[in-house]
């Protein structure tokens, strides 16, 4: 479960050239929303304490990561983008009330009425503060990001705010860099020239992975964690495990400085892949909370920066802050 060595051996791949949760062993034996390692863990445990040894392990105490993948920092970048949007709209969609609405926003954004629906990184951060946690926002790398100025500019911004608010950026490495280190390693370069941040830990982007390639290329750009390791199609316990964990890798037969800290769950796996509603998807992540809470262990949570606002996300707003107060109200 822990160096995933079934998806080396399993070759089915989906149009991402992802490994699917519908052809894991978990999915298909039921037990993708068990933690059996730590179940294994306990029971390990209880035996050693029966045959007489009492030393105490270190104790746990229920974590809340919460963490954003920043595809995007803004819906409407420039006045000239976001039309082929409307255009999809009218034509593709032929949704006119759509069509207008988006329009309206569009121009409304640039001339300073509203916040354009991707910055919402504030209130990310407010959310965080109010229940004493942090933002973990990783950010995508680009060549647009190192050619245009204008890009270049409200990237730096962003990773000033949130250092300014005690909050921490991360690395989200672009499309084609999960098995190419030197894309990964120039991708990295861009970020941290333009932002001026260490980057040492952050997610895949798309949640693209290839065992264990994916993770010597971490380890070998000196990155300290990889919260990847979540199936984009199912929410749930990819590796079993609730806890941080160094990562091994099967063919050098090395145990590398990586720590993976599993991501439990990311909304797009219920609401892009699943199409639940929206009472559905609360039940789905609190029942996974509660799981990890019993564990003591650490609730790695994804939601992006864009998924407050428009379009199928609308019904979802309010979700993200009713999950993490969950776990504080029980």
């Amino acid at each position: 479960m822990l160096i995933r060595w079934e998806e080396y051996v399993n070759p089915v791949r989906d149009k991402h050239n992802r490994f699917p949760a519908i052809e894991s062993i978990a999915y298909k034996f039921n037990f993708l929303n068990r933690l059996v390692v730590n179940e294994y863990i306990e029971m390990l445990w209880n035996m050693i304490r029966f045959v007489g040894f009492n030393r105490i392990i270190n104790k746990r105490s229920f974590q809340l990561l919460l963490t954003h993948d920043v595809d995007s920092i803004f819906k409407y970048s420039s006045l000239k983008s976001g039309f082929r949007e409307i255009a999809g709209d009218i034509i593709k969609r032929r949704d006119l009330i759509l069509a207008f609405k988006n329009i309206k926003t569009k121009f409304m954004t640039h001339s300073g009425i509203f916040k354009d629906p991707y910055d919402t990184f504030d209130y990310l951060m407010d959310i965080s503060e109010k229940y004493n946690t942090k933002s973990y926002s990783f950010l995508h790398s680009s060549k647009s990001a190192q050619q245009d100025i204008d890009n270049s500019k409200h990237l730096r911004m962003l990773a000033e705010k949130i250092k300014n608010r005690g909050h921490f950026t991360g690395y989200h490495p672009s499309y084609n860099a999960y098995n190419n280190s030197e894309i990964f390693k120039k991708d990295k370069e861009i970020i941290e020239n333009i932002t001026g941040v260490c980057l040492k830990f952050g997610r895949q982007h798309f949640l693209r992975f290839e065992p264990p390639l994916t993770w010597q290329i971490w380890e070998d750009n000196n990155m300290e964690w990889d919260s990847t390791l979540s199936y984009a199609d199912r929410e749930g316990f990819r590796c079993g495990v609730c806890y941080p964990f160094p990562v091994f890798n099967f063919l050098s037969r090395n145990k590398l400085k990586l720590l993976e800290r599993p991501l439990i769950i990311m909304e797009g796996s219920l609401i892009n892949y699943q199409s639940l509603e929206p009472e559905v998807v609360f039940k789905r992540i609190k029942t996974l909370v509660n799981k990890v809470k019993k564990y003591n262990g650490e609730f790695v949570f994804l939601w992006h920066n864009s998924s407050f606002q428009g379009g199928i996300w609308e019904p979802y707003a309010l979700i993200y802050e009713k999950v993490i107060d969950e776990p504080f109200s029980l």
